[in-house]
Parts: C-alpha cells; sequence; structure tokens
C-alpha cells in the first residue's frame, strides 16, 4: 500500500497538527506502508523558514523511511487571520507542484489544515485515480468561532462552512483525533456516522519515554511546552505563579515554545516581578522536547476558557503522559474526561489560578501520588496509543476502504 498524505505542518513544525501527522506518517511506516508526505518548508509557527529550503519551490528529503517533498510558502509567522490565509492559499498552490514526482498511490490522507487540504487532495485523487480520507484536528469552522478568528454570519464564514460540508462529503472517510467531533460532522454536516474513525493522535513511546534525571529534591518543577498560541491561557499559569512566588520560593515554572503571544508572557511576567518563572522562547526538537519534560515534576495543559466544553483533545497530552509525569489539566470537555478516565492527573476549572496553584501545592505534597499519576498515564499510551498502535488502526481503515472500492 503507498498512502499520500498532505500535511501543511509537519515536523519540525511545532503543533498538534505536526506531531499528529508525522504520528501517523511514522505509524504506517512500522505497519509496512509505503508513505510519502507533500508539506510546506518548516514555517510553524515563526516564519523563520531554513536557509536550505528558503525560496526554493521543491526541497525532496528520506527520513525515517518516509519521502517527503517540501514545498514553497513565504516566511510569514502564523498570526493573525490575514497571514494564515496567505500561508494557506500559498500551500494550496504550490503543494500541486508535486504532482509530477509522484508515482502510483493507492489512497490519499489530507491531514491539514483543517479543511483546507481538501482541494490539493481532490486534485491529486482526479489526477492519480484514488480515494480521499480527511483528517481532523479541529472542526472548522467552529473551532475558529471559538477562537474569534472568523465570525458567525459573515460571508467568510458561510464560505468556510460549505468548504467543510465539501469536505466531509467528497472524503470516502473521516478521521477525527475526538470522539467529540463526531455529533458536528454527523447532525450538522448530515454526514453518515458509517464514514467516521476515531483515531486518536498518538505518542512515539520509543521517543517520549521516562528517563531518569538528577533531581534538587526541594524544588518542585511545572512545565508546559509546546506553541504559544490563543488557544492556551498563559495568565492562568503567571498568577498562579504569583501566589506561589509569595509562599514557596521553591516551586518554579518553565514556559518553553513559541509563537504569537510570546512577547505577551514576558511582559506579563516582567510587570508581574515573577522571580520563578522561566521562558524559553525557542522551538526545540521532539528529542529536546523529550528531555525537557522529564526535567519536570508536573506538565500543565493551560486551555482557554471559551465558555464552552473542549471536543478536542490535544496531542500534548499524549507526549505528557509517555513521560509518566503527573498533568494538570486546565480545561473541560474531553481533555478533561480523558485524563479522568486514564487516571493520570487533576482537573483545574480553566481560568481558575487560586485552584491550579492548590493543585501544584497538592503534587508537591503528595510525591506518591504524583508518581501513581504519571505512571497510569505511562501504561495507556503504551498499551493503546503508541504511534504502532495507532497507525495499525489507520492501515485497517485504509484497507477495508480498499477493499470495497475494489468489490465495487
Amino acid at each position: 500500500m503507498h498512502v499520500l498524505i498532505i500535511a501543511q505542518y509537519f515536523p519540525p513544525d511545532m503543533g498538534g497538527g505536526a506531531t499528529r501527522a508525522y504520528n501517523i506518517a511514522k505509524g504506517l511506516t512500522l505497519n509496512k506502508v509505503k508513505v510519502t508526505v507533500i508539506t510546506a518548508h518548516p514555517h510553524y509557527p515563526h516564519g523563520n523558514i531554513p536557509e536550505k529550503y528558503r525560496w526554493k519551490p521543491l526541497v525532496i528529503e528520506q527520513k525515517e523511511n518516509i519521502k517527503i517533498i517540501r514545498t514553497f510558502v513565504p516566511p510569514l509567522p502564523s498570526k493573525g487571520l490575514t497571514n494564515r490565509i496567505i500561508l494557506f492559499l500559498t500551500f494550496i498552490i504550490t503543494s500541486l507542484l508535486a504532482i509530477p514526482l509522484i508515482r502510483k498511490i493507492d489512497i490519499i490522507w489530507a491531514a491539514n489544515p483543517n479543511i483546507l487540504s481538501i482541494i490539493p487532495a481532490l486534485v491529486y485523487a482526479t489526477v492519480k485515480k484514488c480515494p480521499i480520507t480527511l483528517n481532523l484536528d479541529d472542526p472548522w469552522p467552529e473551532e475558529l468561532y471559538n477562537l474569534n478568528l472568523i465570525k458567525k454570519g459573515t460571508l467568510l464564514s458561510k464560505i468556510a462552512e460549505t468548504l467543510a460540508s465539501l469536505a466531509y462529503h467528497k472524503a470516502k472517510i473521516i478521521t477525527p483525533i475526538s470522539p467529540g467531533y463526531t455529533k458536528i460532522i454527523t447532525q450538522k454536516y448530515k454526514i453518515n456516522p458509517n464514514k467516521i474513525h476515531v483515531i486518536r493522535a498518538g505518542v512515539d513511546t520509543n521517543k517520549f519515554k521516562p528517563i531518569k534525571t538528577p533531581k534538587n529534591n526541594n524544588k518542585f518543577t511545572i512545565l508546559y511546552t509546546g506553541a504559544f498560541s490563543i488557544a492556551y491561557d498563559f495568565d492562568q499559569i503567571l498568577k498562579a505563579a504569583k501566589i506561589l512566588q509569595n509562599k514557596d520560593p521553591e516551586i518554579q515554572f518553565i514556559i518553553q515554545g513559541g509563537g504569537e503571544l510570546a512577547q505577551h508572557i514576558k511582559n506579563k511576567t516582567k510587570t508581574m516581578n515573577l522571580k520563578n518563572v522561566k521562558i524559553i522562547d525557542k522551538i526545540l526538537s521532539r528529542e529536546e522536547v523529550a528531555k525537557l519534560l522529564n526535567q519536570a515534576d508536573a506538565l500543565i495543559l493551560p486551555l482557554k476558557n471559551f465558555g464552552k466544553p473542549y471536543l478536542g483533545i490535544s496531542s500534548k497530552l499524549y507526549e505528557y503522559q509517555a513521560v509518566a509525569k503527573p498533568i494538570i489539566c486546565c480545561a473541560q470537555g474531553q481533555p478533561a474526561e480523558y485524563v479522568k478516565e486514564t487516571k493520570s492527573g487533576i482537573i483545574v476549572k480553566p481560568g481558575d489560578h487560586k485552584a491550579l496553584a492548590k493543585a501544584i501545592f497538592h503534587l508537591r505534597d503528595n510525591r506518591e501520588i504524583a508518581e501513581k499519576l504519571g505512571e497510569n498515564g505511562r501504561k495507556y499510551v503504551e498499551d493503546k496509543l503508541s504511534i504502532e498502535k495507532i497507525g495499525l488502526q489507520m492501515k485497517r481503515v485504509f484497507e477495508t476502504l480498499l477493499m470495497y472500492k475494489t468489490s465495487l
């Protein structure tokens, strides 16, 4: 089987979309599937495209048994709706430059960006005469409404909903990362539930694993790693840090990543005179991230309170679990339900910095409980969500689709 993955975001890009695309690509190769990825030059979220790619129409690479064809996008940060639209449209066009380089393929997995990836996928499907499967990291435009990037009832929202309907109907299979998205797809867009196969993002348990590191027993470190995006409430972390700074100087925070809120986080940390917060405004490799996670005592997912439960589950949670650290999940909905189900962390109401400070004290003062939560998370992802297992799930979905196609 030869699978073509179309993904604007792919490592070393940050974010759940890039992680999801890589995990499926790698998981498929581990299950003896040939994989070609068409992606953009590394650019997310900062827009700093490395010199070896900059202004080149195509760059072909081979990494971890995956053929990667990278295509041009402009060096723009993923900040604001205008920049994002320019990047999306550019990739849609330049991704088609790889058509002459693609031989026979059996199936297309349109990974990201959400919904928009259906456009180049339709072109490739027409030329190569193969079916399309559609990934869904977040339901667009519904998620864009939550982030206030576009407003309901506008011309842009109507175009987005029309494109979403087209994408869902044209795809033979839809593979959302969370069961929370099923209701939107089936009810709002009238999609047959039989087309939907929930396959979680998973995690590379060989790359993300517990590592014994020297510890200063007096210190207790809480870490966030990932995109500095508007989906996260860093103010909740900083306000909790202020409380804890006055009560226990041995508790410290590390906030690592990059993105549009980087300057806001730095300014607020300085304004609040926080001595217990360290900001690492730097994009790290996945190996470096795994090492950093192991240096923390607890890991935090600080989702912003948009007034409704979250339907998706961040791939960050699986990486947190894989290194066997307790999770502080500041969220409602699917992330909270998942952490509760897997007994891998503490749930805190999003935005409640006092409750966050209390949860940190609880973990600091109950190290055995913290250790048990971490062990529970590691066992769960090992048993159910390694990239080998999710790759096998995806392969079986593809095989069923191809078998049905052949029988027609």
